[in-house]
């Protein structure tokens, strides 16, 4: 899907407390955008039945229900993109040299630390980001970088596009066949599901798979299944022309903006926008990219490629994954939040077992649509 195209490229296994959480709702006021922050919630009558669903999830035992189910999943994630990326022979797409978290003041560097200190991340690990690493950084940069730290065990996407056509060579090779079409809806026949395109014509399969991200919601709401998802939007800015060195990925914390090297560019991404799926873009957020950019002093040249897109966000912000026990022939994996590009390995790899009733390596309960029924 679009966000995790036009995302970081980072794969983050260290993200594994849910965002639906007491502390983040703590947080929430000096993240809120009209005070510099990136939290923006456009709309907010719209989306009154997703935010009722959110506070309630982020009660105590919700979120540390939340937390395990994601540490499962994401403890799986890095050995499924190692074995993707052997599977398309293209090995050298996955970068294994995890990213860079920096401060621009003593103050936010010890609150910053002390938090990450206090998190679950799971299978990564970090240290202080050595002196010739932060010198190497600050030779790049304007704004003063007073201290870092540098994770290990997560991992970057080198080159979106060419995994996208990577995986499509590898399917096709597999004997597979693209039907590129729109569906309008599904449709139920007893315990079967049949997808319409736009142009009314029909398709049967044997197994269905809903894969829509924020479409889901009204595709699975045709045949009686509630997905309650929210565009969650994120924003960015990549440059063609830069002299940004081969780096692993850098996140300003103080800006709430990461920056990556891509084969086709560098990109500057952030913001937490709840919105609908037809609501306009906010200029700002580009504008506001571009100054702590400018700010930064990152050595970028011309004028950038700008773009947003809605990360399908469920209010536990857990993803759904699973078979609908109300049919014989529908899946569906959508949901993933911040972690669709993180989680697309091993999602297929549980996606598959699932289909062939195979048992699979994280139990899939906790991703269950059901728990929306």
């Amino acid at each position: 899907m679009a966000p995790s195209w036009g995302n970081a490229g980072h794969i983050a296994t260290e993200q594994v407390e849910p965002l639906a959480s007491l502390a983040m709702l703590r947080s929430a006021p000096r993240r809120w955008h009209a005070f510099g922050g990136p939290l923006d919630l456009r709309e907010p009558l719209r989306q009154s039945p997703w935010i009722a669903r959110y506070l309630r999830a982020c009660a105590p035992a919700r979120f540390e229900a939340g937390r395990v189910a994601l540490s499962a999943l994401l403890g799986h994630a890095l050995p499924a993109w190692r074995r993707l990326a052997g599977t398309i022979e293209a090995p050298e797409l996955l970068r294994e040299d995890g990213h860079w978290v920096c401060w621009e003041s003593d103050a936010s560097a010890q609150r910053g630390a002390e938090s990450w200190r206090g998190a679950d991340i799971a299978t990564a690990r970090f240290s202080c980001l050595s002196d010739a690493r932060r010198s190497t950084l600050q030779a790049l940069l304007s704004a003063p970088i007073a201290s870092g730290i540098a994770f290990e065990n997560t991992a970057q996407i080198a080159d979106l596009p060419m995994l996208g056509q990577r995986l499509a060579d590898a399917f096709a090779r597999a004997g597979g066949v693209y039907h590129r079409t729109r569906v309008r809806s599904l449709v139920r026949e007893g315990r079967r599901v049949h997808a319409i395109t736009d142009d009314g014509a029909r398709f049967d399969a044997d197994q269905v798979l809903v894969c829509a991200g924020v479409h889901s919601r009204a595709l699975m709401g045709g045949v009686g299944l509630h997905a309650p998802l929210i565009a969650e939007r994120g924003y960015h800015l990549q440059w063609m022309s830069h002299d940004w060195p081969e780096l692993p990925p850098v996140v300003f914390e103080d800006r709430s903006m990461i920056l990556t090297r891509f084969a086709s560019g560098l990109r500057a991404a952030g913001f937490v926008e709840y919105s609908g799926i037809d609501t306009p873009p906010d200029p700002r957020k580009w504008a506001r990219l571009r100054r702590h950019v400018e700010q930064l002093g990152v050595p970028v040249q011309g004028e950038p490629q700008a773009w947003f897109g809605a990360r399908p966000t469920l209010p536990d912000y857990l993803p759904a994954l699973g078979r609908s026990p109300r049919f014989d022939n529908l899946a569906y994996a959508f949901g993933h939040q911040h972690l669709g590009l993180t989680l697309a390995a091993v999602t297929g790899e549980l996606l598959a077992d699932l289909c062939a009733n195979r048992p699979g390596a994280v139990a899939h309960a906790p991703f269950d649509l059901e728990r929306f029924a």
